[in-house]
Parts: structure tokens; C-alpha cells; sequence
């Protein structure tokens, strides 16, 4: 009886084996079926060398506009107007704010809603005592060992330059949307909370003149080149930002007497402050596992080599037992919730001096289901010392979460699909914040995806040292921009 008994227990074991193996055998990308299409001209010199230029347009944006080089936003304009003659001619042209810039091309069919293409010109500073650690300097816009070089070649000159220059080529194509198609150049972007940011501005612009749009595409996603040892072998991963996190800036502070450094107290202001940011810390906000992340985890896992996707194809369900895990990953816990990250401190003017007032300031990212006032309820609840004063220096709630079964996403999937080895991008709510927040008010479909292949590590290098692009990433991103735009304004044929 027990020698039948071991064999039914093996036999089903061994089915489970099997019937795992089958299925992580069938476990694979999802492909999503792509019109053919003709091959696009590109134009890759002409976009090298304007995007190399671009670059040494010091377009960079600060919180103080009397501090900017206004100069530099000029200097780019000028090199637009002179790269792109056919665009400057075909397309109407207006100026926002310092430097903003909206591009209208005007479709056959007013009656359909215009789609929108938006990007922002300016780039973060590079600290003066890291310029020595770039490989060449960040405002050179050099051509070396493959790349282009520079700030703002990730971050987000690529993208900027490569939608005017796909207008252009689509203009030398002779093609004539039927649906409008605005292109809205935003100028500080990289300033967050500024009082005078330019989307807003821009945003508004179009909302007096009556305008809803189809959808808007930003920057916020990529094509990820991911290359993990024994597990993935160089697949490419797209994720589209179906939604942005909130941002918020607190400053959490407590006031004492002061005094001299020679008779202080068991705990100064800074003391007690760094109790506070200790219980800050320690009670994080809870984790969640949304769909987004279901569906990042399942895009990837699929992916995997045939080992590995043995315990893949499994992963979906296990993510909830795994979360405890997963949030001790900073990248990933990321993901998953609000973060807390205390950024700033300040107290004593000098060193023998007890401060008056200790101060932190603490940036909050805030998940979709979470809002500004939710955080707050959370400093002042995790805060163990109520002596502590809160108070909100500035933020964004949260953006709404775009549909994912639309044209435009149907497009954007169709039109990888078509020039990529890749299954379907997958939706995911971006970590920082995009211009195409301030556009909700003209339309619920806010895509965020910029469509350049990258190693995870070139990505990374935005805002940082030796930021680059790879030069073999740029014209399947130029033939993506020019598909996207037939596929979503139609076209009329000029002859």
C-alpha cells in the first residue's frame, strides 16, 4: 500500500513537473501583430549633427529665470529654424512664456481632436567640480566611440530633436495629416514646482483656444536592452508611463533656546530633529502590488531563458508572498510605494553655536491612491515628538492613470512591435514627474515613452556624469516617430 501510495505521489509530482515545464515553455513575450509598412527615409546626419548641436545649447533651466541664459533658448530656436526650413514654413509657430513654443500642423479633418507630441528644451546644470570627471566636456555635443556625448542627449535633446526632425522627413515624404498634430517645446521642465513653469502656460494656451486633444506622447518610458547573466540574454523590455507619481516637499522642524556649544542640553534641536527623521525612515508607507507592476514582472519574466522561466512563469502569484523582500530593494521598492527621502538639513550657523531651529526637508514621491494630504497624516502620525512642526512647502498630487486599451496605445505597441525583436511595451507608473502632467486638463490619454534603446546603465546616466546616447539607437527612433504620427493623424495623399 505504501509502495502504491509513493508511486501516486511521484507520478503527480511528476505531472506538476511537466505541466510546469509545458507551460513555461508556452511562457513567452506577447507579440502584437504589426501592419506592414514601408520603409521610412531617414535623414541620420542631418539628426546627428543637429542633436550634437542642440547640445551645446546651454539651455539650462533654474528656479531664479534672472539666472537662466536666455540667450542659449534663443540660439536654439535659430538652429531649428535653420535645420528645419520645410517645418518652419508648413507649420504655424508660437511662442510661450520666455521660451516656450507650440508647432501646429494643421490637418485636413478639423473635426478630429489633434494629437500632441511634447518635450521640454531645457537640461539640468553639471556641478562645476564634476566637469573634470566627464570624458568630454558636457556642453560639447561630441561624437566619440559610438555616442554622442553631452547633458541632455538622454534627458531630453534626443527625443526633442528627433520629433522635429521626423516632421521634416514626413514634410520631404510630402505627407498631410488629416488630424492636427501639435508639437508643445516646454523650457523648465527640470525646475520642479517652479511658479513659472511653462507646460502649465502652454497647456492653458490651448485650453482658451477651445482645444481637447486625442492623446499626448512625452518622455517617461524607453526600450530597455536587458542583459542579465545566465537569466536574460540581451531582450528588449519597452515600458510606456501610463501615470506619474506626486511630489511633495515638507519641511519638518523644531525651535530651542540656543545658546553656547559648552553647556548644552541632553538633546539640542538637532538631536531631537534626528529622531524625528529616524521615525521617518523606519515607518515607511505600505507597499502595493498594482497591475503595472504585475504586468512589468510578467513582460520581463517572459523574456528569461528556459531555466530560469521555469520559476518565471510562476512569478505573478508568488509576488505577494515576495513583497517583504522586495521592499528591502530600493529600485524596486520604489515601485511598489510613496517613498520618503530627507534631503536637506540645516541648524547652527556655526560650529559652537546651539541652534535655534533645526530644520529637514523631505521629498515625498506619492504612489497613484495616495495624496499630499495622506502624507502628511503620515509625518505627523510616524513622528513620535508632537513638538515637531509640518508644514508643506510645495507638490503635485498625483496623475491620473491613462487607459491602456486605446488607439494610441494599440499604435505605440503596433509600431514597436514593427521595427523591434520586442513583445508589446508594458504600462507602468513613472518614478519622477513630466511635463505631461499639466496636460490632463486637455485629454485623459498621456502616454509617456520615448523610443531609444538603452542598456539600463546609459539610462541611468541622466542628470549624472558622462550622460550619452548610443548613435546605432537613433533611426529605428526616427522611424518610430514617423509611423507613430501616420498611424495616429492619418494621412491624405498629396500625389
Amino acid at each position: 500500500m505504501k509502495k502504491k501510495a509513493k508511486i501516486a505521489v511521484l507520478s503527480t509530482a511528476g505531472a506538476l513537473l511537466a505541466g510546469n515545464a509545458v507551460h513555461a515553455a508556452l511562457y513567452r513575450p506577447k507579440k502584437v501583430k504589426s501592419p506592414v509598412l514601408p520603409d521610412e527615409k531617414v535623414n541620420l546626419d542631418r539628426y546627428i549633427e543637429t542633436l550634437c548641436s542642440a547640445i551645446r545649447c546651454k539651455t539650462v533651466s533654474n528656479t531664479d529665470e534672472s539666472l537662466v541664459e536666455w540667450k542659449e533658448f534663443d540660439k536654439l530656436h535659430r538652429l531649428f529654424e535653420e535645420t528645419y526650413p520645410m517645418l518652419h514654413k508648413t507649420l504655424e509657430k508660437r511662442i510661450i512664456g520666455k521660451a516656450g513654443i507650440i508647432y501646429v500642423w494643421k490637418g485636413s479633418d478639423p473635426s478630429l481632436k489633434p494629437i500632441a507630441l511634447i518635450a521640454h528644451q531645457d537640461v539640468v546644470p553639471v556641478s562645476k567640480d564634476t566637469v573634470s570627471d566627464w570624458t568630454y566636456p558636457p556642453f560639447e555635443g561630441k561624437l566619440a566611440q559610438g555616442y554622442i556625448w553631452g547633458r541632455g542627449s538622454t534627458d531630453m535633446k534626443n527625443h526633442l530633436v528627433g520629433i522635429l526632425e521626423s516632421v521634416e522627413t514626413l514634410l520631404e515624404d510630402g505627407f498631410v495629416p488629416k488630424r492636427t498634430v501639435l508639437i508643445c517645446l516646454g523650457y523648465n521642465e527640470e525646475v520642479t514646482n517652479s511658479e513659472a513653469s511653462s507646460a502649465p502656460m502652454i497647456s492653458k494656451a490651448l485650453e482658451e483656444e477651445g482645444i481637447q486633444l486625442e492623446s499626448l506622447l512625452d518622455e517617461g518610458g524607453a526600450i530597455l536592452d536587458l542583459n542579465v547573466p545566465h537569466a536574460i540574454k540581451h531582450k528588449l523590455v519597452g515600458g510606456v508611463g501610463v501615470a506619474e507619481k506626486g511630489y511633495a516637499d515638507f519641511e519638518i522642524s523644531l525651535e530651542a533656546k540656543g545658546g553656547h556649544s559648552s553647556t548644552p542640553p541632553k538633546h539640542s534641536a538637532v538631536g531631537e530633529l534626528s529622531k524625528a527623521i529616524v521615525d521617518l525612515e523606519k515607518h515607511q508607507f505600505r507597499s502595493h502590488i498594482t497591475k503595472e507592476v504585475k504586468s512589468i514582472v510578467d513582460t520581463a519574466a517572459r523574456t528569461t531563458t528556459f531555466p530560469v522561466r521555469l520559476i518565471g512563469c510562476n512569478i505573478k502569484p508568488l509576488l505577494p508572498v515576495l513583497k517583504p523582500i522586495l521592499t528591502q530593494i530600493a529600485p524596486v521598492a520604489s515601485v511598489l510605494r510613496t517613498t520618503t527621502a530627507v534631503t536637506m538639513t540645516h541648524g547652527s550657523p556655526q560650529a559652537n553655536v546651539l541652534p535655534q531651529k533645526a530644520a529637514a526637508t523631505v521629498n515625498f514621491r506619492i504612489m497613484p491612491g495616495d495624496t499630499i494630504y495622506d502624507v502628511e497624516k503620515h509625518i505627523r502620525r510616524v513622528i513620535r515628538n508632537k513638538k515637531i512642526n509640518v508644514r508643506l512647502l510645495g507638490g503635485n498630487e498625483p496623475s491620473a492613470i491613462s487607459p491602456t486599451n486605446t488607439p494610441t496605445m494599440e499604435a505605440i505597441s503596433q509600431v514597436c512591435c514593427g521595427i523591434y525583436d520586442m513583445s508589446a511595451p508594458t504600462p507602468f507608473i513613472v518614478m519622477g514627474a513630466t511635463d505631461a502632467f499639466h496636460y490632463q486638463n486637455l485629454t485623459e490619454q498621456i502616454y509617456r515613452f520615448s523610443p531609444f534603446v538603452m542598456p539600463p546603465e546609459i539610462l541611468m546616466l541622466a542628470h549624472g556624469t558622462d550622460e550619452r546616447i548610443a548613435v546605432d539607437s537613433l533611426e529605428k527612433a526616427i522611424v518610430f516617430f514617423k509611423r507613430y504620427i501616420r498611424m495616429m493623424a492619418g494621412e491624405k495623399n498629396e500625389g
